[in-house]
């Protein structure tokens, strides 16, 4: 049985089960683009603080202090999956009108990159309970975290789940977010190995990465960070939101002299995904907001 959970409740959850990875010592240059996982001293005077990234800055101050290794946390490695037997490879032909090119795990593979893991993309494959048995769990030899994407309103979502729980210890959830649909989530395999189902919509699908795999990642990574940065903007078109559920509105966010930000036409277009620069937020009890009001907006990377 489905458990309808509060956004916040289902991110605390999440985090629980994605504990920062062990950290260890690696030379200068590997280092570059890992997480710091302790704080570095010269002499009494702190220069490079635990939970930062480390950039090409970082690893000239090492280098001026004579070191040439640095305490890190690796890049979690994250395991995409697409299920679904009417999924087509891109440069592929569609076989009939029941067919669609396969979008989720390209776009949550490179997402999980942003988000500063690796990225492994696994071949969609059909819907087959042994078959995707067998995937997961050779995948659970490379994966600090699993990724798993499928349509939620027909067997698609019911095959993931009994699989998963088959696995280890997986719950089937409905966070109360706007046209969220179900997601599963828990540990699988001996090593107890994080796993989160996300809803086959693409729109959907990466709004869930936004809210829940990133923080996993930079909770995993060990990063102070682990939230999209948060503003307050001026909203210049009326939104509107179903009361119990928290809605993330794509929107454009323009400045002068204060914020303001935008909805996107055609939230249902898988275009907006792109052009959005970050989602406005409303809260579970809020029927939306108006004109002139302050609305909190999750900023997202900006076009240039």
């Amino acid at each position: 049985m489905d458990r309808d959970i509060a956004v916040k409740e289902f991110s605390a959850a999440l985090l629980e089960i994605a504990t920062p990875l062990a950290a260890f010592d690696m030379p200068l240059l590997d280092a570059h683009g890992a997480t710091l996982a302790e704080d570095i001293f010269a002499g009494q005077r702190l220069v490079l603080r635990a939970g930062s990234r480390i950039r090409s800055t970082q690893i000239g101050l090492a280098a001026s202090i004579g070191l040439n290794r640095l305490p890190t946390r690796p890049h979690p490695r994250v395991v995409v999956i697409s299920a679904g037997d009417d999924l087509v490879e891109p440069g592929q032909r569609l076989r009939d009108q029941e067919d669609e090119f396969e979008t989720n795990s390209w776009m949550l593979t490179t997402a999980v990159k942003e988000a500063g893991a690796m990225g492994y993309r696994v071949h969609t494959i059909p819907e087959n309970a042994e078959q995707l048995r067998l995937v997961i769990e050779d995948q659970l030899v490379r994966a600090d975290l699993i990724v798993i994407s499928g349509e939620s309103h027909d067997e698609s979502f019911d095959l993931i789940t009994s699989t998963l729980q088959g696995l280890g210890e997986v719950e089937s959830v409905i966070p109360r977010l706007t046209e969220a649909g179900r997601h599963n989530f828990g540990t699988i395999g001996p090593d107890k190995t994080p796993v989160i189902t996300l809803p086959g919509d693409p729109i959907a699908a990466y709004i869930s990465a936004e809210l829940f795999v990133r923080p996993m990642i930079r909770t995993m990574l060990g990063a102070t960070n682990i939230h999209r940065s948060v503003v307050q903007a001026r909203l210049t078109k009326s939104v509107e939101s179903a009361v119990g559920y928290t809605s993330l509105i794509r929107a454009s966010i323009t400045s002068d002299k204060e914020l303001f930000v935008t909805p996107l036409a055609d939230q249902d277009l898988l275009s907006t995904l792109s052009d959005a620069q970050g989602l406005i937020a409303i809260p579970a009890d809020d029927l939306g907001a108006q004109v002139g009001d302050l609305v909190e907006v999750m900023v997202l990377e900006r076009n240039q």
